[in-house]
Formats: C-alpha cells, structure tokens, sequence
C-alpha cells in the first residue's frame, strides 16, 4: 500500500551501489518511501538513478568513511527531502590488500579497514543520531554478516583464491556491538537502533564455492540483495516499533 504524499517516509542509504544498498533502493521506491543513496563512486550513482528513474530518489556522491562527506550526506538529505526517518548502512569500503590471507595481513591495511568499516559506523552513527535527537525519533538500521555470528565454514574455501578474512569477522562482531550499545545508551529517546545479519549474497564467487556454500543452507543458498527486503521494510515499518538492540539473521539455514 503507497503511503500518501503528507506521510511518505525519508530512508538514507549508505554503499547505495551495492548489491544490498541498490536492491533495497529499488525495492522502498517501489513501497512509497523517498530514498537517498550516498556512494564513492559517481558513474555507478548516476547509471542506477538512470536505472530506478524515480523522482523520489535522490544521490550523494562522497566517502562516507570520512566525517566530513557523511554530515554533507545527512545535510543533502535534509535539503532535498526536509526530513530523515531512517538510515540503513551498508557500505562496505575495502582496502586494496583486502582479502589476504591471516598470515599475510599488513598493519597498514589492517588499521584503514578496521576503520573504515567499523570506525565510520560509530561516526556515522554517532551524526544521525545527532539529528534524530533532535527529531526525537529515529530508525538506524547496520548491517553485520553471519561471519559477525560464527566462524567460517573453512572447507568451504579449501583449495580456492578466496578467503573469509579475520578482519572481517571481527568488524561484523564489532557492528553487532554497536547496534546493542547505542539501542541501550539511547533509551527512552524514541531511537530504534537493529542489525541485520545476512548470509552470502552472489557475487560471482567460484562454482565449487558455490556449492559448498549452498550445502550449507535449507533451499536456496547464496542470497541476492533483495531477498532482504522483506525484513528491512518490517524494521522500518511501525510493525517493529518495539523492536531495538537486535541482531536479525537472514542466511537460508547457513548458522545452524
């Protein structure tokens, strides 16, 4: 059901190109809400806004790791649609060293993907907030992984070009974290705070991985972005007002 003009809902997204961030841009305009997606790279931006040709959408472009382009972001959206409701974090900036092996991290990437990716989500928390304090209502969703719950199936990388870095697991770990703290730190603010956790979304990984995962999982395996909408359309909908601090995992079976 659309929502009326007077009642549409704002929802800034962060790595809007990506495969999650993208999916779900297409998937709110679809329901009625007015979208903004922020990412660093501009001829991505500018072919998906071709793409989903909504004038309830609107771009950012900018590195939302630094603190300076995320409160241009949130500015921008302000300007544009006067209001923000929402805010769904998905970015997922990666050093060039990224992917190595354990034994063959360096220092120097492993300082700029920690920060990064886990560092700027505390910032960029940190500055939403700050609006919807002033608000006095707000909706922030993160985005953690299944590595952020368990280990990785290791043998599913056996003999393969791709690792599940140590980094990452600890980074996710780390998101969940922050999702529980600020829900709690934030009590009584009318400030919902969640994680979502999903399995393996399809990127054109290896067939034998592919496989190995989907024997891991209940019926379809690898994910594609927008099998997460569903859960993101009820955490932004009233009908999870009273749902804060939690991680929620969408991995077709892979944790159990």
């Amino acid at each position: 059901m659309y929502r009326s003009q007077l009642d549409e809902e704002v929802v800034l997204i962060t790595g809007g190109c990506g495969r999650i961030g993208s999916a779900l841009a297409e998937q709110l305009l679809l329901k009625g809400y007015k979208v903004l997606i922020g990412d660093i790279n501009k001829s991505n931006l500018i072919k998906l806004d071709k793409k989903l040709n909504s004038s309830n959408l609107g771009i950012f472009v900018g590195d939302l790791t630094s603190k300076k382009y995320i409160d241009k972001f949130i500015s921008f959206g302000l300007k544009k649609f006067k209001k923000i409701d929402s805010l769904i974090h998905c970015s997922y900036p990666k050093s060039k060293k990224w992917g190595a092996s354990f034994e063959k991290i360096k220092a120097s990437s492993l300082k700029e993907d920690l920060y990064n990716q886990l560092g700027a989500t505390i910032v960029l928390s940190q500055s939403i907030i700050k609006y919807f304090l002033k608000k006095r209502k707000g909706n922030l969703i993160l985005f953690s992984s299944i590595q952020g719950i368990q280990a990785p199936k290791f043998d599913h990388y056996r003999n393969l070009k791709i690792v599940s870095p140590i980094e990452y697991s600890a980074i996710k770990s780390g998101v969940i974290s922050i999702s529980q703290y600020l829900a709690k730190y934030y009590k009584n603010k009318n400030i919902r705070i969640n994680c979502v956790s999903p399995g393996g979304i399809k990127d054109f990984q290896p067939k034998l991985f592919i496989k190995r995962y989907n024997e891991s999982c209940n019926s379809k395996g690898l994910l594609d972005g927008s099998d997460l909408s569903g859960l993101v359309l009820f955490l932004l909908s009233d009908k999870s007002k009273y749902i804060t601090g939690q991680n929620l995992v969408i991995d077709d079976g892979w944790s159990l």
